[in-house]
């Protein structure tokens, strides 16, 4: 909670940001780097450069100011801000510097209309807001039983290649200790450095395997660059070229919020595209090993059967599922945008086209389903329009998202 005194400044603070964020932002990544240059080594330095990680904290400010009173809008946002830095060893010591230069940033880019009353007001507002995060990342960090910023060697025993983008690398702990059983859905962060920058750079993959074995997996794409520009990915393309078995990786706890529910009363519903299908397969994993009488449908898109990762594993789960001992019915539906030849003469894919929700049997889509959606934003955000316009009602909406797509909802 913060004070009456301060509560009209941030209140009036709402349009300003709304004009100013991005500018705020940018200033505010100049001065942190400037003054501490070692923080390029946890903040993902690729998304300062195509600048979404301005737009992301332009887009936190924004929407902490209009929610200031609506605990339970703040409540998800914080849930996965707070999974995400402990994933990258956030400290309690860095919320000063943060605040420090944030509010010099919003001093600089108002000026005169950034008045004494208004930064006090800004600097209440963000003390309350760090310590929130501080107290729910002691909270998962100790639940971890680590200390921030502690991480974990394993080493790579197979490296398979699963479609024309996308490798899985499986890990066990290089201590010969199990490697702590996680939740499907959760994502750990692979810690590398990228020489010819002079960083270390973390990123963060979903575990797409089944918990409780002695192995961790993680399926990655192949960031390539693409026709808009855009560059090819620093740290995935470094895996995939000279990550091999037996070369050891740091990585975090598995950490994320995106994780099923266990009503076993209501069907599980899958929907995803791309490289959005590995937080999937955890999922499908866990509910049939865990809650083999809940039905699961299993919804993927992508450009055809080329571009179809852990396709073989998938149709084995369904193969599985139809056996006597086995309750559970799994159901799938592809959609391939551009389906080859090969993929027309075998005949294993439902849909020629992107994924469109009302084109698909509504035994596939009831309204009493528990969703979970993954994939590119766009393709969440079509995806859940769709849902909301069948009548599934938006708590039964999940969605694996960070950065300015987990804000669009608040108001």
């Amino acid at each position: 909670m913060i004070s009456a005194a301060a509560r009209p400044y941030i209140d009036a603070s709402v349009p300003v940001l709304r004009d100013n964020g991005v500018a705020i932002s940018t200033r505010f990544y100049t001065l942190l780097f400037k003054a501490h240059p070692e923080l390029k080594n946890i903040f993902n330095m690729a998304n300062q450069e195509n600048g979404s990680q301005q737009q992301a904290l332009a887009s936190a400010l924004f929407a902490y100011a209009a929610n200031i009173d609506n605990a339970n809008a703040l409540a998800p946002v914080i849930s996965r801000i707070v999974h995400k830095h402990v994933s990258l060893g956030i400290r309690a010591e860095h919320y000063p510097i943060v605040g420090h230069h944030l509010l010099a940033a919003i001093g600089e880019v108002l000026g005169e209309a950034a008045t004494p009353e208004l930064i006090a007001a800004w600097a209440e507002a963000y003390g309350a807001l760090a310590s929130t995060f501080i107290a729910e990342e002691k909270k998962l960090y100790a639940s971890h039983k680590i200390t921030p910023g502690q991480q974990r060697e394993v080493i790579v025993t197979r490296k398979q290649i699963e479609s024309e983008t996308v490798t899985s690398f499986y890990l066990e702990s290089a201590d010969g200790l199990p490697l702590p059983a996680f939740v499907p859905g959760q994502y750990i962060s692979i810690a590398t450095t990228i020489v010819a920058l002079n960083l270390r750079q973390f990123r963060q993959y979903s575990l797409s395997g089944a918990t409780h074995q002695t192995h961790w997996r993680i399926s990655v794409k192949r960031e390539d660059k693409d026709e808009q520009g855009n560059p090819a990915g620093m740290v995935s393309n470094l895996l995939h070229a000279e990550v091999n078995v037996g070369d050891k990786l740091w990585v975090s706890p598995a950490c994320g919020d995106f994780v099923i529910g266990t009503d076993t009363s209501v069907p599980l519903i899958l929907i995803s595209a791309g490289v959005g299908i590995t937080p999937m397969m955890s999922m499908l994993h866990g509910s049939l090993q865990q809650m083999p009488a809940r039905a699961v449908h299993f919804l993927y898109a992508t450009l055809d059967g080329h571009h179809h990762p852990l396709k073989t594993e998938l149709n084995a789960l369904k193969s599985a599922s139809r056996l006597p001992q086995q309750e559970a019915m799994l159901t799938t539906y592809f959609a391939y945008a551009t389906p080859t030849d090969a993929d027309r003469a075998a005949n294993d894919f439902d849909h020629a086209g992107y994924l469109e929700l009302n084109q698909v049997d509504q035994a596939l889509l009831p309204k009493n389903g528990d969703y979970y959606l993954c994939g590119p934003t766009v393709f969440m955000q079509i995806q859940r329009q769709a849902l909301l316009a069948r009548g599934v009602a938006a708590h039964q909406i999940q969605q694996e998202v960070f950065g300015p797509a987990l804000l669009e909802n608040l108001q």
